[in-house]
């Protein structure tokens, strides 16, 4: 159960109509809401994925924020020196307002509300926003594997945006041109400064690729696309990019969830630990230990880590790209019983990019790097050594070479 539990992260695997433990957490935090509301959308919207290809879009909103105040509810970069209290408390006043709409229906993106939560997507800033339901909404907390939380939702009956958004030059002109493919579209607007989080909300709406193959993407599935996308990009460049000149080791904890992030100096690999203690998220009882990786090839296959496989890779290449090296990547992510309700992947991408902002460790062997990362994880070092094939390749090749 365990093990189904940690891979499934609340994606329905075990059949249930609802996950126990995402039930349990939603009675966290509850706020009031009448059958309509206006407020500054950080910008932020959603698209679900229950009911595929049926699914239910909208636009998010706290009730009276004004737009000084609402970037905080939509931008992950701001929230990673809060306590897992304040962010969930920060996200439950996201009111999730959504209409049903068919992906495959070649008229889902012709509907206004829509439109209008599209106008909101293309958004760099706030914006105020109207939204009016058919009644008030459901009073629970949503949380995910993948997806940060988000508060009450309603049934969307009507929508306005009662200023013009400010969108970015560059968005706007993707976003218009309809014969560029979505995944140049991605890398272009990352180029371009565009975040991450900005890329997803455009491809989740539909407003990316060409003018015959848009269509609406579940949040959650938007997510991990960008990352993979743009994370493919970065690989691509830092492969023709020298080999870095030594081992480094980076570090860091934030709400729970422990680093250690090693470069070796070898031609481009990854490879991701995660070890899930007792009484953490998704792990009631034992320690659930699990690892994907890939070679110099890259990855076919959806990894088993889910969505925090890509936002770690993205963030460590990105590291790479900025240095102009080529490394193998190796990161052991503990995640301990501190993180006791699940807030997404974007605590992986932020801590890791955080701890690569900081001066490295050097060593001179992966054996000496390996020791120093053991005294930091709480799991003994022989419960998940095993795991570590690109180390062991590492020290094989090494002592090949040295013949």
């Amino acid at each position: 159960m365990e093990t189904r539990c940690v891979i499934c992260k609340g994606r329905g695997f075990c059949g249930r109509p609802f996950c126990p433990i995402l039930a349990k957490l939603g009675a966290v935090k509850r706020i009031s809401v009448g059958d309509s509301i206006f407020g500054a959308s950080p910008p932020s919207v959603f698209v679900g994925q229950a009911g595929y290809p049926e699914v239910r879009a909208g636009p998010l909103v706290p009730p009276e924020t004004a737009a000084k105040d609402a970037r905080i509810y939509g931008d992950p970069t701001q929230w990673l020196d809060k306590g897992i209290d304040a962010v969930i408390g920060l996200r439950s006043n996201l009111v999730r307002s959504s209409t049903q709409l068919n992906i495959r229906s070649p008229r889902a993106l012709d509907n206004r509300l829509l439109i209008k939560t599209q106008e909101l997507a293309m958004a760099s800033a706030p914006v105020d926003t109207e939204v009016r339901f058919l009644k008030p909404p459901k009073m629970e907390v949503r949380f995910d594997g993948v997806l940060s939380p988000m508060g009450p939702s309603g049934i969307l009956k009507d929508m306005s945006i009662t200023e013009n958004p400010s969108v970015p030059r560059k968005v706007d002109r993707l976003v218009s041109d309809t014969d560029v493919l979505a995944t140049d579209a991605a890398v272009e607007l990352y180029g371009g400064d565009i975040s991450v989080y900005h890329i997803n909300r455009l491809l989740s709406v539909g407003l990316l690729g060409r003018k015959n193959d848009r269509r609406l993407v579940p949040t959650r599935w938007a997510i991990t696309a960008t990352d993979d996308i743009v994370g493919k990009e970065l690989i691509e460049r830092v492969k023709d990019h020298s080999v870095l000149d030594g081992i480094r080791l980076f570090s860091t904890q934030k709400f729970g969830n422990h680093f250690e992030i090693l470069l070796l100096p070898r031609p481009f690999s990854f490879e991701l630990i995660e070890i899930w203690m007792p009484r953490s998220a998704w792990v009631s009882e034992g320690t659930w230990i699990g690892a994907d990786r890939e070679g110099y090839a890259g990855k076919k296959a959806y990894s088993l880590l889910t969505g925090g496989y890509y936002a770690a890779r993205l963030s460590a290449v990105e590291y790479l790209e900025r240095i102009k090296r080529q490394a193998s990547i190796f990161i052991v992510r503990e995640i301990l019983p501190d993180y006791w309700a699940p807030l997404g992947v974007w605590v992986i991408r932020e801590a890791v990019r955080n701890a690569m902002m900081q001066g490295p460790k050097r060593f001179e062997t992966a054996d000496a790097a390996l020791n120093d990362i053991a005294t930091r994880i709480r799991t003994p070092l022989h419960r998940w050594k095993k795991e570590a094939k690109l180390i062991h390749d590492f020290k094989f090749q090494k002592t090949l070479d040295s013949f």
